[in-house]
């Protein structure tokens, strides 16, 4: 084996002296959990958008984080590390000293963080609240059930894992509700929005699903619960909806049973910006190394992939995901 080229001199101060600022180091353990604007990162930490800019720019001149325009918003982020040369192999011991920190552990950074959070949330319940009745028509501008749910049916009845407890993350309007309830014994909906769990729910009664129980809150609620423990989880079209589409892996992975397995169905990248307003989108898909990333560092590791692409330029990934 080869070794990896010596990282260059000035590059190692540079990114090692931006790293080495109390703030700035807080910032790179906070883009550690997800995407932030300049806005919502001043929120988080009190300062003016002009400081705000100038510890960025810093940091993006290390190579420390990296930039994703999100329609007319551009998102601050640490950069996708693939590579295993020395830098990258540089950037993953940094990142995973930074990450246990306490630099974020002051009490107002934890306001700033959760008002952020919740005024994300808050925009995504305000947009189903309004759009319940209109959602199905919505998304299917996007990607209707029709187009991609027989790929989506294929991979659970191919599934050989155990067949005890399945959840669904965001089940909608129900459609997929049928599928899972014909192949496992107990099925949870679990939905952040109660207008949209009425629509599940009414799906589970017509369809006589008497295997299927509906939930109202988030994954966080049932790691809370420390009673939870599923062998199969779902998330279908919802990480794009998410606050912090993280999460749902970091917590998916504590509910999981040894053995269990994640599915995440959702879109890949796109610049289609409508869907922000029109179908309430917070994230423009997704690459997929991105999904890979927030599953390794959950302590999953990748299963099967497959990809759709429909006549309306979108592109569907349908991702597994494995608790050892």
């Amino acid at each position: 084996m080869t070794e990896s080229a010596p990282i260059a001199t000035d590059q190692f101060a540079r990114a090692a002296k931006a790293a080495g600022d109390n703030l700035r180091l807080s910032i790179l353990k906070l883009l550690g959990q997800g995407s932030f604007g300049v806005m919502e990162l001043c929120e988080v930490f009190g300062i003016k958008q002009s400081g705000m800019s100038h510890h960025l720019k810093v940091l993006s001149q290390a190579g420390l984080v990296t930039t994703r325009r999100e329609g007319n918003s551009i998102f601050y982020r640490r950069p996708l590390i693939s590579g295993r040369d020395a830098w990258s192999q540089w950037l993953k011991a940094t990142y995973a000293a930074i990450d246990v920190t306490d630099a974020l552990a002051q009490p107002e950074y934890q306001q700033g963080l959760t008002a952020v959070l919740a005024e994300r949330s808050q925009a995504c319940a305000e947009f189903f609240s309004r759009n319940a009745e209109a959602f199905k028509e919505q998304q299917d501008l996007i990607a209707s059930y029709d187009q991609y749910g027989e790929t989506l049916e294929s991979l659970i009845a191919a599934y050989r894992g155990n067949k005890g407890y399945a959840l669904e993350v965001g089940p909608g309007a129900g459609e997929f509700l049928p599928a899972l309830s014909a192949q496992f014994k107990q099925v949870l909906a679990l939905d952040i929005s109660p207008q949209m769990l009425q629509q599940a729910a009414a799906v589970s009664d017509e369809q006589q699903l008497t295997n299927v129980t509906c939930r109202l809150g988030d994954t966080g609620v049932l790691v809370q619960d420390h009673s939870t423990r599923i062998d199969f989880a779902v998330a279908n079209m919802v990480l794009h909806h998410v606050p912090t589409p993280k999460t749902i892996f970091n917590d998916v992975a504590r509910l999981l049973k040894p053995g269990g397995t994640l599915l995440i169905t959702d879109l890949c990248r796109h610049e289609q910006s409508w869907a922000r307003e029109s179908c309430g989108d917070l994230w423009l898909g997704f690459d997929p190394e991105d999904l890979s990333d927030w599953a390794q560092e959950a302590g999953l590791i990748d299963g099967q992939s497959q990809f759709l692409g429909l006549r309306n330029g979108f592109q569907i990934q349908f991702r597994l995901f494995h608790h050892e």
